[in-house]
């Protein structure tokens, strides 16, 4: 208890945490402030500190999956925001760190994770993607955009952020009709019809979730482009052919560091002489680091956002001309935000769906998300390549000028 008292009295400064425990009178830390108001978190039993001191990047969110931990109101997003605002990025950490057992456990168990052979990795994707397309209905936007969107105006719906999100990766590819397109980890196929549909183009889409592989087949068909839009379950490893171009939005996440190299080199041999990737990833602000354990365990087992140093360095010596790299901050952020908004207004469709405990878990991770990127470590990177030194313009007009096409301006 003293621990997280001290905790509390050093991490809280703006905004009030009153914490309710058994036994005990509650204990108030922090100064008012109307941007953060004043939170009520309360321990149901005397277990629950123990195991948050013990390893707080994972027994916090267990805590509150179980009910052992609750928030007055059911406002996680109201306590993970006071904390995240309370210890933004940029201002240093300051968060309760695990035992120094726990710290080096993790650190090798992280990198047995991270290896994702191939068996392992589709393992992985159906613990996240292949639950039920219903969930995904109650929370995204209509063409199933899981990954972040693109806001030229933060007041802008979901549904034209999203939109503006695929117009702003295709203006990037600088596309051709006739051109054949590759899109690693296609999601439920919007991207692919995108690219069809604007450009004439032939896509073929790879995944390794059964359930998005069903759905985008299905909208290839009801589209009338299956014969142009074709979807396969197979890993990029094992795609053969020559591309011109290669995107990737969300999917580079689940790769692993062990295999940032093999991926390029794939990338590379894919890609025709004149061939241009575009890859959109989550990605880390400062050094390398590892996936906190909450995460691992519950939503994306074997995932890790890259730092961009490893990244960039992963290609290095492959002979392949990086020719833009763009930094998205926020967007991701207002996303996520919408994307909780619309979870909890389903919450009892969720629930009947699955149950409470899966419900707050969901809650949990869109909160934890949402202010990782608006007061942590986490952006969004596009990281453009091609294999060629003349195959796109030497300026950024093209991307512009593109862009501003797609969106009917």
């Amino acid at each position: 208890m003293a621990l997280i008292d001290m905790f509390l009295s050093r991490a809280v400064k703006r905004g009030q945490l009153t914490l309710h425990r058994p036994g005990k009178p509650p204990a108030t830390f922090g100064t008012p402030d109307p941007e953060l108001g004043h939170i009520q978190l309360r321990f149901q039993d005397n277990g629950v500190a123990g195991r948050i001191v013990r390893n707080p990047a994972l027994a916090a969110g267990e805590m509150y999956m179980d009910g052992r931990m609750t928030v007055d109101g059911d406002d996680i997003m109201g306590l993970v925001q006071l904390m995240k605002r309370n210890s933004a990025w940029e201002a240093g950490q300051n968060a309760l760190q695990p035992s120094a057992f726990v710290r080096g456990f993790g650190a090798v168990k992280h990198r047995l994770d991270r290896i994702n052979m191939e068996r392992r990795s589709k393992k992985n994707v159906a613990h996240h993607y292949d639950l039920s397309a219903r969930l995904y209905d109650l929370f995204l936007d209509a063409d199933k955009q899981y990954s972040c969107a693109y806001y030229t105006d933060p007041d802008n719906s979901l549904e034209q952020a999203q939109s503006d999100k695929l117009a702003h990766i295709a203006a990037k590819l600088a596309l051709r009709p006739g051109m054949r397109v590759l899109d690693i980890g296609c999601g439920w196929g919007g991207m692919a019809l995108y690219l069809n549909k604007h450009f004439g183009v032939e896509v073929l889409g790879v995944t390794l979730s059964e359930e998005q592989l069903k759905i985008a087949r299905e909208r290839a068909a009801a589209a009338g482009v299956a014969d142009r839009v074709k979807f396969e379950l197979i890993d990029y490893r094992r795609v053969e052919g020559q591309f011109d171009r290669i995107v990737s939005v969300g999917m580079f996440e689940h790769v692993g560091p062990p295999q940032y190299r093999a991926y390029f080199r794939k990338c590379r041999d894919l890609l025709t002489p004149s061939g241009v990737a575009l890859i959109h990833t989550i990605g880390r602000l400062g050094p390398p680091s590892v996936t906190d354990d909450w995460t691992t365990k519950y939503i994306f087992p074997g995932g890790y956002n890259p730092a961009l140093s490893e990244t960039i360095a992963a290609f290095e010596g492959l002979k392949l001309f990086l020719t833009d790299v763009e930094v998205l901050r926020l967007h991701y952020a207002y996303t996520l935000y919408e994307w909780y908004r619309r979870t909890v207004a389903a919450r009892d469709a969720i629930i009947a769906l699955y149950d409470e405990r899966f419900y707050r878990m969901w809650t949990f991770y869109l909160a934890g998300a949402a202010n990782a990127f608006e007061n942590g470590g986490l952006v969004n990177f596009q990281i453009q390549f091609s294999r060629s030194r003349t195959e796109l313009p030497i300026t950024r007009d093209y991307m512009f000028e593109g862009e501003r096409k797609l969106r009917g301006y």
